[in-house]
């Protein structure tokens, strides 16, 4: 049993990529961070001169009212410390029970960052696109949200001026032909966001199956993506913002991740099973 300012890495990895799932900074030292650079799905990384009272402090007050997760090599004092001391602040701050160490050793997922070529000066990742999003444009900003930088920004704009506004405001730009971060071949924008930051959940590689039909046409190669691209269509003719559609999307995702992770045996019948019938 965890003690009572910890948490296990199988708990916390229900909770990632849930609307549910805690800040997780990593406080790992930089040159193990060097040696094995990948971090847990959504982990913010801090420096050394983030770990101080004065820094801290900074960062409480950022996160307020926000669930933590500190995260070290092996979850000894390191993460301990900065746990503590975010308690200190007013956070529920809780440290990961054997640090990364135990969650790699229960063959948890770990996102490649090194494929995240750009950051803002608040460390943010900024992703243009396309306008007017349907399925791809929603699913991407999804994954990345949940799985790799909560506080992602997205930019949707004019199809002639995505590169451009990429430049401009040091983003990538995403599904758009001749870019790192589209198509290949068969598979979608979300198909290779997945493969490049190296992320397998069963889960994952369920809903990218629907995403894939859903976004080429491929309609036979889920059940559910003739779903998905109904609602992705009406969700498109509901909000003429496309940040607002965004944001209407993500409960869409949820739901899908949620139905792929834990519900894909579960059947709904009428009538009802009565009450005292026999089993």
């Amino acid at each position: 049993m965890a003690a009572s300012d910890a948490i296990t890495a199988e708990k916390l990895s229900k909770l990632i990529g849930t609307p549910r799932c805690p800040v997780i900074l990593d406080v790992r030292r930089e040159a193990l961070r060097g040696s094995e650079p990948r971090l847990l799905p959504g982990a913010r990384p801090l420096n050394e001169a983030d770990l101080c009272s004065d820094e801290l402090g900074r960062l409480a007050g950022v996160l307020a009212g926000q669930a933590v997760v500190v995260v070290c090599a092996e979850g000894h004092g390191r993460s301990q410390g900065a746990a503590a001391w975010l308690r200190h602040l007013g956070l529920s701050a809780e440290y990961l029970e054997g640090g990364q160490a135990a969650w790699t050793a229960a063959g948890l997922p770990r996102v490649n960052p090194g494929r995240i070529t750009k950051r803002d000066d608040q460390g943010r990742t900024v992703w243009v696109t396309r306008a007017r999003p349907k399925i791809d444009r929603i699913a991407c900003p999804w994954l990345i949200r949940r799985f790799v930088d909560p506080r992602a920004v997205f930019l949707y704009v004019a199809p002639s001026e995505v590169m451009a506004v990429a430049e401009q405001w040091g983003g990538m730009a995403y599904d758009i032909e001749d870019t790192f971060w589209s198509h290949r071949g068969e598979l979608c924008t979300f198909d290779v966001l997945l493969m490049e930051l190296g992320l397998s959940l069963p889960a994952l590689d369920r809903l990218a199956t629907i995403v894939r039909g859903a976004d080429t046409a491929r309609l036979n190669l889920a059940p559910e993506a003739a779903g998905l691209l109904a609602a992705s269509l009406g969700l498109s003719r509901m909000y003429a913002d496309d940040l607002e559609q965004l944001e209407a999307g993500m409960l869409v995702y949820d739901a899908f991740y949620r139905w792929a992770r834990d519900a894909t045996g579960e059947t709904h019948n009428w009538p009802n099973a009565k009450t005292g019938a026999a089993p």
